[in-house]
């Protein structure tokens, strides 16, 4: 699968881009689409926004897992993977009982976005399963993305040559198209572009912290990201708490 979003769109950890991809000379959107259709155009298909593309080549036999793809009220999903927990989650959000995994994940999606509050964290963290999914709002311009913490599917995002962000389950797809201005995404991790960037699903009160990756040939390439058990996201401090030692008023 491969999903590319123009900047205005998402804006990913500035740690992504790196310097030493001006030598190697990341692809523009269009070539990297027609380039990633080309390898299987009679399995490929493709939706394309105002600066957002969406594309996937169906499931063969040689992947571990399936993909998807569905669009919902202007909301398209790419999904990768299978859900353990699939008809459960169908009981819960009402839904028909032919709802595959990523009609599901664009309904929690809508759910999160509508009929909040909603933590997004916790609307990821109730998929049990091995899964990726990319997902973009058409109508409100947000992209919201997660893989999940088992390793089964990988996801790669990058930075393309006009500074779009790429992301596909193909590692060489994402390398040929933006140079050394790319990394493994985050496993355990979500990236929602209207709610904070990059952040862990199971520990969303961490900080992510970014290690700098070196190729083989000592290049500096686009970091690392990992959870960082010593820092804390900043929360309003409760009454009577470590925050505060001030005795409560009489």
């Amino acid at each position: 699968m491969l999903a590319i979003f123009r900047q205005e769109y998402a804006h990913p950890p500035e740690e992504l881009n790196s310097p030493a991809s001006k030598d190697r000379r990341p692809k523009q959107p269009d070539q990297i689409v027609a380039e990633f259709l080309s390898s299987d155009p009679h399995n490929a298909f493709t939706m394309y926004g105002d600066g957002a593309v969406l594309a996937y080549i169906r499931s063969s036999s040689r992947l571990p897992y399936s993909r998807l793809f569905c669009g919902l009220d202007d909301v398209y999903c790419v999904f990768l993977g299978t859900l353990d927990n699939l008809s459960a989650l169908i009981r819960q959000y009402g839904l028909s009982k032919n709802t595959d995994e990523a009609l599901l994940v664009i309904e929690a999606y809508r759910t999160l976005r509508d009929r909040g509050p909603y933590p997004a964290d916790q609307v990821v963290k109730d998929l049990v399963g091995h899964f990726a999914f990319v997902i973009f709002d058409r109508k409100s311009g947000t992209v919201f993305a997660a893989l999940g913490s088992d390793g089964v599917v990988q996801l790669y995002w990058g930075i393309a040559a006009d500074g779009s962000v790429v992301i596909s389950d193909n590692v060489d797809v994402v390398r040929r198209s933006c140079g050394k201005s790319f990394a493994p995404f985050p496993a355990g991790c979500m990236f929602h572009s209207g709610t904070g960037g990059l952040q862990s699903f199971e520990h969303p009160m961490n900080k992510l912290k970014a290690m700098p990756r070196v190729d083989s040939e000592g290049v500096l390439c686009g970091a690392n990201f990992k959870v960082d058990t010593y820092t804390k996201v900043n929360s309003m401090p409760r009454v009577g708490s470590s925050a505060n030692w001030a005795p409560l008023s009489q």
